[in-house]
């Protein structure tokens, strides 16, 4: 018995030393589900543990415009814009060697105008001093940019396109594991007596949050909304999405709950056409993307500058699997 535990012991070692030496040589897995996870984990992690030089060139190479006031980037997924604990590579932290690369040592840092979730992607306007930068932040607190996005979400939203005007405030959530999370503070609720719409006392720390949706595609039980967000309130989107539509973001697994945290709850036929399995769902990004900004006039020659964002290959290739087609974004 002692010799049988040991051999079985030993193959079990060298098996996950196969393992290891498969995963060091990078080769790809054998199961489908395998590789796709591995897809996955490479998009959503793949700038996070670099360098910050790293991070910095990649950016340099992603920028979507820029002239004497403004440099726009794409932001990449996974990174978030301030730093904080257990953070190794943020925007932030890059800014200085951004513009080193840009102007030279001497150069100034950029200056940051607003801010993206750490897993939303797209257009992020940078500012090459610190007075176009209260400039800019200036005209998204009047509500003077235009702001659009996309976003994939689990069901369809009915109407079909429409207008979210729910208040958002921040709450802790009573659960085994204590956390807090945004959610909807409605001024009115529906009386369960006669049926009518009874306003309700005002929550004093809940922000007003206006986002006008349209649904772009639709396939079984996923769709593509264009979302243009009116306020700017902390994962605004997200929630009058979840809790406002009940429609989630893909991969969106903070909101797709209320008192857990847990991987999103997928449909049987999104799973399969995202090649993917419940227990695996929470490889699965956030499909949040800041498609497009338009800032009006004063940052730069013309009218409007219009900066459009492509979307990520990772969202272009869940569009496809999940037959979400827009000719309009088979161009872009």
């Amino acid at each position: 018995r002692v010799v049988g535990c040991a051999a079985t012991a030993e193959k079990l070692a060298e098996k996950l030393r196969a393992q290891q030496r498969e995963k060091s040589r990078g080769e790809e897995p054998k199961s489908p589900l395998s590789r796709r996870v591995r897809q996955l984990d490479r998009f959503s992690k793949q700038l996070q543990r670099v360098h910050p030089n790293v991070l910095a060139k990649a950016l340099k190479n992603g920028i979507l415009y820029q002239n004497e006031k403004i440099v726009v980037i794409n932001k990449p997924y996974g990174i978030p814009v301030h730093g904080g604990p257990g953070v190794r590579n943020c925007i932030t932290d890059v800014l200085p060697i951004l513009a080193k690369m840009l102007h030279g040592m001497k150069a100034e840092p950029l200056h940051l105008c607003h801010r993206l979730d750490k897993e939303t992607t797209g257009v992020m306007v940078l500012a090459r001093n610190s007075d176009i930068a209260y400039e800019i932040q200036h005209l998204f607190k009047t509500r003077q940019v235009e702001k659009d996005y996309r976003a994939i979400v689990v069901g369809v939203p009915v109407p079909s396109e429409g207008l979210v005007d729910i208040p958002i405030v921040e709450k802790e959530v009573q659960s085994h594991q204590s956390h807090h999370k945004m959610t909807l503070a409605p001024n009115y609720r529906l009386s369960s007596e006669e049926g009518k719409l009874v306003k309700v006392r005002k929550n004093r720390a809940a922000q007003s949050a206006a986002t006008r949706y349209r649904v772009l595609a639709s396939f079984a039980s996923c769709s593509l909304l264009e979302l243009q967000p009116i306020t700017g309130v902390k994962h605004q989107l997200r929630v009058h999405l979840a809790y406002g539509l009940g429609c989630p973001v893909l991969g969106d697994h903070k909101y797709s709950h209320w008192s857990k945290l847990a991987p999103q709850k997928l449909p049987e036929d999104a799973l399969r056409r995202l090649g993917l399995e419940q227990v695996k769902a929470r490889h699965l990004p956030l499909h949040l993307h800041a498609h497009r900004l338009a800032l009006p006039l004063g940052t730069g020659g013309d009218k409007q500058i219009d900066l459009v964002c492509k979307l990520p290959v990772c969202f272009k290739i869940s569009l496809e699997r999940l037959k979400l087609n827009v000719p309009e974004f088979q161009e872009k």
